[in-house]
């Protein structure tokens, strides 16, 4: 299990994207218009960012706000509600999650699932590279591939690659989530 904090993983990413890009640090600061202060303390792990000063980073980067904040998932991923990095805004009372950032050349639908306690829904694999995304608005999931599926409540959001079995099975009476399926 991976035991990064949201500050290291943004760290990380960062400093790679900053040096992929050839820049010092004075001049990645510079170009995102934030203080040389705060890059250095953000590249050490510290500090504590805003929306703005990521996104500020993300566009002079030429990257994906996502890439800075979304460390490397394992093939089934689980965000319990209340987790995730939730960075505030400076300009309004406003806070923003990342639950899964969408790959280059990634297509997606969006379903809402709605179930009743009885038997799993079996589902075949879908075709190769298919990833399926869950966010539990009600009740509660048994959902994931054969052998890997996990339990789940409101507000918990899951990803798994769908292009193996997989089932879906209500817990408890009126179980709703929003399922997102992308294709690569």
């Amino acid at each position: 299990m991976d035991r990064t904090t949201p500050l290291e993983t943004i760290a990380v990413a960062v400093r790679r994207e900053r040096e992929r890009m050839g820049v010092s640090l004075a001049e990645l600061a510079r170009r995102a218009g934030i203080a040389k202060s705060t890059l250095s303390q953000l590249e050490a792990g510290s500090g504590n960012p805003s929306v703005e000063t990521l996104w500020a980073l993300a566009v002079v980067l030429e990257v994906p706000f996502s890439r800075l904040v979304d460390p490397p998932a394992p093939a089934v991923r689980v965000v319990r509600a209340g987790e995730g990095l939730a960075i505030p805004s400076e300009q309004a009372p406003f806070t923003a999650t990342l639950l899964a950032a969408c790959p280059p050349g990634a297509r997606r639908d969006v379903h809402v699932m709605t179930a009743e306690p009885g038997p799993a829904r079996e589902a075949h694999a879908h075709i190769r590279g298919t990833t399926e995304h869950i966010l539990v608005t009600a009740g509660r999931w048994r959902a994931g591939p054969d052998g890997a599926e996990v339990e789940l409540g409101p507000g918990d959001y899951a990803c798994f690659p769908g292009d193996r079995p997989h089932r879906y099975q209500a817990l408890e009476p009126g179980t709703t989530a929003v399922l997102i399926m992308e294709y690569v």
